[in-house]
Order: structure tokens, then sequence, then C-alpha cells
């Protein structure tokens, strides 16, 4: 079992999301509380990335057309930090 750790920018961001993005995104965590990030690997809609830039070390997961959760591996195992659930701005971190 993975942990997630959701930073406390994220449980406001939550708040204000659409029902069915919330769906998705109980859904992407319950993929990773099990099966880690290789889960979403599999699973070809969620389109697991790294990013670049300034986001280098992170990871994107899709929820939609236009939400994204921007997440990190740390430990290399059992811990996933998410940093933010955002609609598709990754130039602010």
């Amino acid at each position: 079992m993975w942990k997630i750790y959701e930073h406390k920018s994220v449980l406001k961001e939550i708040e204000l999301l659409a029902i069915e993005i919330l769906r998705r995104y109980e859904k992407w965590k319950d993929i990773v509380a099990i099966s880690g990030p290789i889960g979403l690997k599999q699973i070809k809609g969620f389109k697991d990335e790294p990013l670049h830039c300034e986001w280098k070390g992170y990871r994107s997961s899709r929820l939609n057309i236009q939400y994204r959760i921007i997440y990190k591996i740390e430990n290399e195992q059992f811990f996933v930090k998410v940093m933010k659930v955002t609609a598709h701005d990754y130039r602010r971190k």
C-alpha cells in the first residue's frame, strides 16, 4: 500500500472541484494507494507523464481534458506527495 500525502493547498483546491472531477481524483487516489504509480501507467486515460523545466522531478496525471494532478514520488517507495490539482497551469509552483 502506498501512502498519499496531500499538500494543504490541495485540500482547498478540491473543495472547488466539480463532482465528476472529484470522483476521478478519488479513483486516482485508490489506484495509487493500491498499486502505486505503476498502476497509473496501465490506465491510458490518466496519461501519467514526467514534467520538465521548473517542475522537473514531478509527474502529472490527467483527470480530464483540463484538470491535472501534479505529484512527486518521495523516498522511491510507498509515499506520493500530491502538490496540485490544477486546471492545466504548470507555470506556478
